[in-house]
């Protein structure tokens, strides 16, 4: 049966639990695979689990650089203050990384065509934004983006939203991703004139795990 939550952190505080209590040893982490769930108010995102210790203003800053469509790392230092080491590490030669979301949702102007499609068919099952793109495997040597994609669907005029992941870290990956999604699903409302309450966001990772180092 598919799990649902009212919000991102209890969403959060149960999966962490599971996985330590039932993740099988992969790799560095402990995993759960094919992993699906609800969360029923998707604006509900601060994760606010103590032990976690969630920055909601660096989430914030990631959220304005995925709308720059700048996916410089310099952007983000220059929206956050300084540049996160995770992020360095995963920066080519030209400072640029592939994970940022923002970058890849206005490519081929994919946002600016799942808004239209939408007001012009509001029944669409095209409504898609791809991500990870096989076209792209010579660029990800040092980042892969983690999500294969992101639907959106208008039910009981209702905006839903649906993202796939083929692997999901729940400490750092999680708290932040499901976050900017989020604000996905709350900007896609917004520019179809807030025609559409904001419905469910349902979250897929065929990998949810945990890195040993957190456990």
């Amino acid at each position: 049966m598919t799990k649902t939550f009212k919000k991102a952190n209890d969403a959060y505080e149960y999966y962490h639990d599971k996985i330590i209590r039932e993740g099988v040893k992969f790799g560095d982490t402990k995993a759960l695979f094919n992993i699906g769930f609800y969360i029923e108010n998707p604006m509900d995102n601060f994760i606010l689990n103590g032990e976690r210790g969630w920055n909601p203003v660096y989430a914030e800053a990631e959220w304005q650089w995925y709308m720059s469509g700048d996916r410089s790392t310099k952007k983000l230092g220059e929206i956050y203050g300084k540049i996160p080491e995770i992020w360095q590490l995963m920066e080519d030669s030209q400072g640029n990384v592939n994970s940022n979301y923002g970058w890849q949702w206005k490519r081929n102007d994919q946002i600016g065509c799942v808004i239209n499609t939408l007001k012009e068919h509001p029944d669409t099952r095209q409504a898609a934004i791809s991500i990870y793109d096989a076209k792209e495997w010579d660029s990800y040597e040092y980042d892969t983006p983690c999500t294969y994609a992101v639907q959106f669907t208008i039910l009981n005029n209702k905006l839903n939203m649906s993202v796939v992941m083929r692997s999901n870290d729940l400490w750092f990956g999680f708290c932040n991703d499901q976050y900017q999604f989020s604000k996905l699903q709350e900007h896609v409302a917004q520019r179809l004139d807030d025609k559409y309450e904001i419905g469910t966001y349902f979250h897929f990772a065929h990998n949810l795990h945990l890195y040993n180092n957190k456990i």
